[in-house]
């Protein structure tokens, strides 16, 4: 049987760890079973319980002590992904062989990670040589996409994980909670965006010709495919963040090897049935 993952991506600050921690608080709630594997090596703090943590193999601050590295936070961060790269054995071990696991991936938020560096892509390859079905989840902060500007750079770094990974992704927009009902009201059109609109009532704004010519040409692309969407997510919200389990559920075939159970009926539909078939056989 396969197993299932979700990479958890996204910039620094865009709530990854609270995701993931909603997240299984929602799976104990529902009964099902999701783990954990932290891939942050300068992680400091997470509220749920991990069944692989990347610190245990190399952490960020023993690399920024190393003399004979001398690498700051970021150069320190790539290092320790690319070491983690080399030693993939550490994380099979780690993962074990369970089959039918659901395993969320707590990723670091360099973006470089998901553009231009190969880190991330040879995890996802051996992922799935190892029986996973890989969903890309990018989170994308709310509070940062109320503006037009923003929300398309938003929308070009969900689109290079998209196009660096090639799995199916699904983007999401984290803090809908701690928005006002106001903010709430105009990230709306954010969420299904129709891109020539947003370039007609930012024209005012745009001074330069050549930036206009590109953002129509950057606005045309994501609009003409349809290739970015939101969902969104608020961690208060149960209905909202069982809608974006369907979603990731589906895009990795989550559960279509599991047994189907009819739904249970209430005693009072079992009888009102039952009065249903009677009337029948008496009219005939």
């Amino acid at each position: 049987m396969p197993r299932y993952a979700q990479l958890v991506m996204g910039p620094a600050g865009s709530g990854k760890s609270t995701y993931c921690s909603t997240i299984i608080q929602h799976a104990q709630a529902i009964g099902r079973s999701v783990q954990v594997v932290n891939l942050d090596p300068a992680a400091e703090y997470f509220d749920y319980p991990v069944m692989a943590d990347i610190r245990e193999l190399i952490q960020v601050d023993d690399v920024m002590e190393d003399e004979s590295l001398r690498f700051g936070p970021n150069g320190g961060l790539v290092f320790c992904m690319e070491y983690f790269a080399n030693n993939f054995d550490w994380l099979e071990e780690c993962l074990g062989h369970v089959e039918d696991d659901y395993i969320l991936f707590d990723c670091p938020g360099q973006i470089e990670l998901y553009t231009h560096l190969p880190v991330m892509r040879r995890l996802v390859e051996q992922l799935q040589q190892w029986e996973f079905r890989v969903c890309g989840v990018f989170l994308v902060d709310s509070q940062f996409m109320v503006e037009s500007f923003k929300f398309i750079s938003g929308v070009m770094a969900a689109l290079s994980a998209m196009v660096s990974l090639e799995i199916p992704q699904v983007n999401i927009m984290t803090k809908m909670d701690l928005l006002n009902q106001k903010a709430k009201k105009e990230i709306e059109k954010y969420l299904d965006p129709d891109m020539y609109s947003m370039i007609e009532d930012n024209a005012l704004t745009m001074r330069s010709q050549k930036f206009e010519k590109l953002t129509k040409a950057i606005c045309g692309l994501i609009d003409d495919y349809s290739m970015v969407r939101f969902l969104p997510f608020d961690r208060t919200d149960e209905e909202g963040i069982s809608i974006v389990l369907q979603h990731i559920d589906f895009s990795i075939q989550y559960g279509e090897d599991l047994e189907f159970k009819e739904p249970k009926e209430t005693e009072e539909e079992s009888n009102s049935n039952f009065d249903e078939f009677f009337q029948d056989k008496v009219v005939e």
